[in-house]
């Protein structure tokens, strides 16, 4: 599996509670309803909270501000990634996804990048 990671932060016009709202509320299902199209496999937005801990941690490393969450796309491989977007079809559900990103979120204070996962542990239940 490959993953798409975005470090997302609001717009500074945006309070944090309408961000959180309209991310999960409005973008989610704009995202499920493309996510066939794109080849997508799974979607997961992870809202940040604890502000007081996550200073504490950050400062105690010497970090910047924390990202106002993350969101998380799978795909099978990189060849199903750019078969999703070399459509018609999925670049138009690419720049939709854009544009409404455009709306609540810093794009200039954000970062996205391709991952692979390797994991260390899985300690169950």
């Amino acid at each position: 599996m490959i993953k798409l990671v975005y470090c997302v932060r609001r717009k500074a016009e945006i309070t944090e509670s309408e961000f959180y709202r309209y991310w999960l509320e409005e973008h989610g299902p704009l995202v499920k309803s493309v996510a066939h199209v794109l080849r997508a496999r799974r979607y997961v937005q992870s809202h940040s909270t604890a502000a007081g801990v996550n200073a504490s941690l950050s400062e105690g490393r010497g970090l910047g501000d924390p990202f106002d969450g993350i969101t998380e796309v799978w795909w099978e491989s990189i060849d199903e990634l750019v078969a999703g977007t070399a459509s018609a079809e999925g670049q138009e559900a690419a720049k939709r996804l854009q544009i409404d990103e455009s709306h609540f979120i810093d794009f200039a204070d954000s970062r996205l990048f391709l991952t692979e996962e390797h994991e260390i542990f899985d300690i169950p239940g």
